[in-house]
C-alpha cells in the first residue's frame, strides 16, 4: 500500500467513529468529565480498605461479561484466573477485575465479589436452568503491603474477602483517588503510592481510561525534581502542573526508589479499559501496549522485585468501522499508554499518610 492509500485509509477510519462528545477538549480531545476509568461506559468502580491493617481492594465492575485480556511483566507476579484469560481458552472475558493489597493473602478478595456476581446472577455459564449457578469470572492482581506496620494479626482469618465484598457493593462512577482501595497501604519508591485514575476521550469519540494501585520499588519522580517522570504527558494540572524536567540523569541515579527492597515485596497492578468493541487478540495487543506507560511513568520498573500486572477490559459500547482495523488498536494502545502513566503520577500526587503512618509523600518532598 503506497502512503497516498493509506492515509486515505486512515482518514476514513478515523471518520467513521461517531464524533458526539461535546465536552471533548478541541479538537485532540481530552479527558473525560470524570478524568478516570469510569469514563468509559459501562464500568464502576468500588473501594474498601481497613485503616488498622492498611490495606484494601479496588473492583472494576463491568455491567456485564467483557472482553478482558492481560499483560504479567513483573518479576513476582500473584495473580487469580488469569489463564482464562488466553485467546485459545474457552471464556476470555470478566465480570470484574480486582486489585488488592495483602500479597497472597489479597487473592480471596476475587472471593467475595465471585460471591456478590453469583447472588446477582452474574458469571459465566454454559448451562442454564434452576439450581445451577453461573460462574463469575473475576481475574485479580495482588500487591504487596505486608511490610507497611498496619496489624496483620488476622490469625486464619485476613480481611480480604470482606474486603472485596464490601468494595463491590459500593461501586459506582466517581471513587477516592490516592490512599484509598488498593492503594491505601501502597508505597511507590520512597514515597507515599497509591491508587490513581485517568482518563481521554479522542476527537472522533473512541474513550480510554485507566486504574492503578502503585506500589512500585522504582519512583515515580525525577531524581532531585518533584517532576514527575511522566510529566510530558500531563493535562491541564491534573498532577500539580509541573510538567517535564529539563534535568538529566545519568547512570544510575534511581532517585526516591525504595532502599534495600526484598523480592516480591512490590507491584503496580493496573487495569485500562476502552468503549470500542475489540476481540481478545486486539484486546491483548492495546493491553501490551499499554503496559508501556508504567515505564514513562515509573523507574525502574519490571525488575525482579515487582510483580507488574495490566489487565485491559472491552465494554463494546462502539463497533469499529472502516477499512484499517489495525491502526484503530494501535492508537487505543498508544493512547492507553499515555493514560496509564498519567494515572500513576495522579496516585502518587493524591496519596496521603494513613493515620498514625510515618513517611514522605511527594507533597513533603
Amino acid at each position: 500500500m503506497d502512503r497516498r492509500t493509506l492515509l486515505a485509509s486512515l482518514s476514513a477510519t478515523a471518520l467513521a467513529v461517531p464524533a458526539r462528545l461535546a465536552w471533548a477538549q478541541g479538537a485532540q480531545g481530552g479527558p473525560g468529565p470524570r478524568n478516570q476509568i469510569t469514563d468509559v461506559p459501562g464500568l464502576k468502580v468500588g473501594q474498601a480498605d481497613d485503616p488498622k491493617v492498611r490495606t484494601g481492594v479496588t473492583v472494576i465492575l463491568a455491567d456485564k461479561l467483557s472482553t478482558c485480556a492481560v499483560d504479567v511483566r513483573g518479576g513476582g507476579p500473584g495473580t487469580r484466573e488469569t489463564d482464562v484469560l488466553d485467546s485459545y481458552n474457552l471464556v476470555h472475558a470478566a465480570d470484574a477485575v480486582v486489585l488488592s493489597g495483602g500479597s497472597v493473602y489479597g487473592l480471596a478478595a476475587g472471593d467475595g465479589v465471585a460471591a456478590w456476581l453469583g447472588a446477582h446472577d452474574r458469571g459465566y455459564g454454559l448451562a442454564n436452568g434452576a439450581g445451577i449457578p453461573k460462574s463469575p469470572i473475576v481475574p485479580t492482581a495482588i500487591l504487596y503491603d505486608l511490610a507497611n506496620k498496619g496489624d496483620k494479626g488476622w490469625g486464619t482469618d485476613p480481611p480480604y474477602r470482606a474486603l472485596g465484598l464490601r468494595a463491590v457493593e459500593s461501586a459506582a462512577e466517581d471513587f477516592k483517588l490516592g490512599t484509598a482501595g488498593a492503594g491505601f497501604g501502597a508505597e511507590c519508591g520512597a514515597l507515599k503510592g497509591g491508587v490513581g485514575s485517568a482518563s481521554y476521550v479522542t476527537k472522533d469519540g473512541m474513550r480510554v481510561g485507566a486504574i492503578v494501585a502503585v506500589n512500585s520499588l522504582g519512583s515515580a519522580v525525577v531524581p532531585g525534581a518533584k517532576n514527575f517522570w511522566a510529566g510530558p504527558f500531563e493535562i491541564g494540572k491534573e498532577f500539580g502542573g509541573m510538567g517535564a524536567s529539563a534535568a538529566r540523569v545519568v547512570g544510575e541515579d534511581w532517585g526516591q526508589t525504595k532502599v534495600n527492597p526484598g523480592a516480591r515485596t512490590n507491584t503496580t497492578i493496573a487495569c485500562i479499559a476502552t468503549d470500542m468493541e475489540l476481540d481478545i487478540n486486539q484486546m491483548k495487543r492495546v493491553t501490551m501496549m499499554a503496559q508501556d506507560g508504567l515505564a514513562r511513568a515509573i523507574r525502574p520498573i519490571h525488575s525482579p522485585f515487582d510483580g507488574d500486572v495490566v489487565f485491559g477490559l472491552s465494554t463494546a459500547q462502539q463497533k469499529i468501522t472502516g477499512p484499517s482495523a489495525d491502526f484503530v488498536v494501535a492508537r487505543l494502545g498508544a493512547l492507553a499508554a499515555d493514560v496509564l502513566a498519567r494515572a500513576v503520577a495522579r496516585g502518587v500526587y493524591e496519596a496521603s499518610l494513613p493515620p498514625g503512618a510515618e513517611g514522605k509523600t511527594w507533597r513533603t518532598l
